[in-house]
């Protein structure tokens, strides 16, 4: 059995809503109200959605910085840059030169932000945008009825006041899906990944296998509303660091990886009951439940 110095079993991951979120308030003081004067990019790839490139962008400027799910993208009027980080995606404010700099868009005040993105799997696009289908804002921090064209096919999440919750829970139910599996669909409600998956499964004690047709409305519900809890809690504290890969645009960590319960601690005791938190493999993904809390039986 572990001792408390055990070192728990962290790996890189995807930025999840609460990493984003965390993101779009951080660039807001820099970016709202700037006009972009230059943009540079550095290979191919982080524009691979635009091959034209984004010198559309320039003489624009930013109205707002909205997020829906894991998606970002910064308003400028007639159309949008849209970023998704990725595995490893940063946005920093310019100073020294940074390793894995990737593009770099330069504002008339002279501040010039950066994306950084080492494994490169992030991306910058520039897009148009479409009406969102029910007329109420297309994500956070943003009060206009559009949003990007190529974030349009993502629902909203958990934590979107404009989400029909009721809706999504009766939706849920006709679902022929586990618990786990429908939690990590980004075209159902977007933003969650893997930690907040299976922190918010914890929380509800839910084992993530559990199908979703066999449980009660009431016990859905909970798991979303354990969902928004725990993404809302993350929030408040800059969301989860295990590393480098994720800073907000000061360089500045998050440190929702304290309060973790079960993510990455396999081997660890649980905190509600002294069971030994498992590691399994479920939709795909490396798993942590409580045996006893959260009971396939359950």
């Amino acid at each position: 059995m572990p001792t408390g110095e055990s070192i728990l079993e962290f790996h890189s991951i995807m930025p999840e809503l609460p990493e984003v979120e965390t993101i779009r308030r951080g660039l807001e003081p820099y970016v709202l109200g700037r006009r972009i004067e230059k943009v540079e990019t550095f290979g191919e790839r982080v524009i691979r959605h635009s091959p034209d490139g984004l010198g559309a962008l320039v003489g624009n400027s930013v109205e707002s910085v909205a997020r829906r799910g894991k998606f970002l993208w910064f308003d400028l009027g007639t159309n949008a840059l849209v970023a998704h980080l990725g595995m490893s995606g940063q946005f920093r404010i310019g100073g020294e030169q940074r390793k894995h700099r990737r593009a770099s868009i330069y504002f008339d005040d002279g501040i010039r932000l950066d994306f950084i993105d080492q494994r490169t799997f992030g991306f910058l696009r520039t897009d148009e945008f479409i009406p969102t289908p029910d007329s109420y804002p297309g994500g956070s921090g943003s009060m206009a009825a559009k949003i990007p064209s190529s974030a349009s096919h993502i629902g909203r999440d958990l934590l979107d006041p404009n989400v029909d919750f009721e809706s999504l829970v009766r939706r849920a139910k006709l679902r022929g899906v586990s618990i786990k599996t429908l939690l990590l669909d980004q075209n159902f409600a977007s933003g969650v990944g893997n930690i907040y998956a299976d922190e918010s499964l914890f929380l509800a004690k839910v084992h993530g296998s559990t199908p979703v047709s066999k449980m009660p409305i009431k016990r859905i519900a909970s798991v979303f509303d354990s969902a928004a809890d725990v993404m809302r809690r993350a929030i408040e504290v800059g969301g989860t660091s295990f590393d480098s890969l994720y800073v907000n645009v000061n360089g500045s960590s998050g440190y929702f990886s304290r309060s973790l319960n079960v993510y990455g601690r396999n081997g660890h005791a649980c905190a509600r009951c002294g069971r030994i938190i498992i590691r399994e493999k479920l939709a795909g993904r490396s798993s942590y439940s409580c045996p006893n809390c959260q009971s396939r039986r359950s």
